[in-house]
């Protein structure tokens, strides 16, 4: 579920917007690091610091975006890339200033510490939460993207602008909210996820290939299929690594590759590919 919340986040930005934001994770990692903060120094209770981090790492995605991000949309892909790994190695580099080198812990509030019994054995009270949280924001997601005239609106603006907004859609403002929605998403996942992907400055380029393996196999600005494919591949990389730890990770990537040789554009529907 958290691998879910971080990819389809990349999903909306680079499958609806068509924009290749590898920078992702940044926005995540801003989320983790401004909970912690919130919590640690502010003494402000654990659900109240997610929320406010994610209003706040929504915000500064969508005044890059006016600033920054809109300036390439139409440029080509490698400028695109170049832009976001750029945006990677900068906040790398002032996470390792300002917070240091190592992962910041976060104290997890009484009530969602232990363990559970769900009948058939004990099970951690937090991971039972995320898959609660990340089964009910899955179908917001999807029917606020594909079943709204929001998601019906990205798309016509993404596939001809003018046309668009010669009916009357409001392309910018489209754009800035539907950047702000993937950030917010990334920081949404940062947050709830620090207990399980600690935070520490390599985390937007340690995890990305993890977010670009789900966008990737479950098809561009598929999101039900993203949810599905980010079960599935968390489910099958725990039991690789568990047993065959010396090869878990080699593992999954070729499976990933037999998946994407087979199905070049994924698993989105032939009308998105």
């Amino acid at each position: 579920m958290i691998l879910y919340l971080l990819a389809v986040g990349l999903s909306v930005t680079l499958g609806l917007m068509r924009f290749i934001n590898l920078a992702h994770g940044v926005f995540a990692m801003a989320g983790g690091y401004v909970t912690v903060t919130i919590m640690s120094r502010l003494g402000v209770p654990f659900l109240a610091s997610v929320a406010l981090a994610v209003v706040l790492v929504a915000a500064g995605g969508m005044l890059l975006e006016r600033t920054l991000y809109r300036r390439l949309y139409q440029a080509p892909i490698l400028e695109q890339v170049l832009f976001s790994i750029g945006l990677i190695f900068i906040s790398m580099a002032v996470a390792r200033a300002v917070f240091g080198p190592l992962a910041q812990p976060i104290e997890l509030p009484a009530w969602l510490s232990g363990p559970i019994d769900v009948g058939v054995g004990t099970f951690p009270v937090y991971r039972l939460f995320l898959i609660a949280v990340g089964a009910v924001l899955a179908f917001a997601i999807w029917v606020a993207v594909e079943r709204s005239r929001f998601g019906a609106s990205v798309r016509a603006a993404v596939d001809n602008r003018r046309m668009a907004e010669a009916v009357g859609i409001d392309v910018d403002r489209v754009f800035t909210v539907s950047f702000g929605l993937g950030t917010a998403l990334a920081a949404l996942g940062g947050s709830l996820g620090a207990d399980l992907l600690p935070i520490y400055p390599g985390y937007p380029n340690d995890y990305l290939v993890y977010f670009l393996i789900v966008v990737a196999v479950a098809g561009l600005g598929n999101l039900r299929g993203a949810f599905f494919v980010a079960l599935a591949f968390g489910v099958v990389d725990t039991m690789v690594r568990y047993f065959v730890p010396d090869l878990g990770r080699m593992l999954i990537f070729l499976l990933v590759m037999a998946v994407l040789f087979h199905r070049p554009h994924g698993f989105a529907p032939r009308t998105q590919a």
